[in-house]
């Protein structure tokens, strides 16, 4: 029998799928199988499976949360946090070669959507703090990945560092879509 999870939306969905069997290496939504149910798809992936509602899904895209509503049972903060960390080197590593040449709109949209799926990501893991404290508690991290990376870095999870990095994220997509007029401004 697969190992069986429950995503709030497809792409919680996708992450859990290349966090659990790809290694946090990617490529699951290439590689994977959806199936459509009654209530919910499926995705499958080397013996993986993970449940999405279509009430999730929609959720998730009414509220233009792109991870979905609530906190995750399936990923921990400590993973969002390194979900958050891949796609922003991603944006800052393409930004790079968009500077070279700006006009690329399909290296442009590529290098916007890293930005803000790193803020979606961090976000994802500040859903985990609670009111008042300081730092993210070891509830949190129920993953070897999460545990570790928190036992590694553990002032990587503190309120002032995410929402600083957070912040930094949602600055870094208003700057370049202001810089490089991509609002349909010139």
């Amino acid at each position: 029998m697969p190992e069986r999870g429950r995503a709030r939306s497809l792409a919680e969905g996708y992450v859990y799928l290349d966090l659990t069997v790809r290694d946090g290496e990617g490529g699951a939504a290439e590689r994977a199988t959806l199936r459509e149910g009654e209530d919910a798809w499926t995705l499958h992936l080397d013996g993986v499976e993970v449940e999405v509602s279509y009430q999730g899904e929609t959720t998730a895209r009414l509220t233009e949360l792109t991870f979905g509503e609530g906190v995750s049972e399936l990923v921990d903060a400590g993973q969002w946090v390194f979900v958050a960390e891949t796609y922003a080197r991603t944006a800052l590593d393409e930004g790079l070669t968009f500077a070279v040449g700006p006009g690329d709109d399909e290296l442009f949209a590529g290098v916007a959507a890293g930005w803000e799926l790193a803020a979606d990501a961090l976000a994802e893991a500040l859903k985990f703090l609670p009111r008042g404290t300081d730092s993210l508690p070891p509830q949190a991290f129920w993953t070897p990945m999460g545990v570790s990376l928190r036992e590694a870095n553990p002032e990587r999870f503190t309120r002032e560092r995410l929402e600083s990095d957070l912040l930094f994220y949602r600055q870094s997509l208003e700057d370049l879509s202001r810089l490089h007029h991509k609002d349909g401004e010139e």
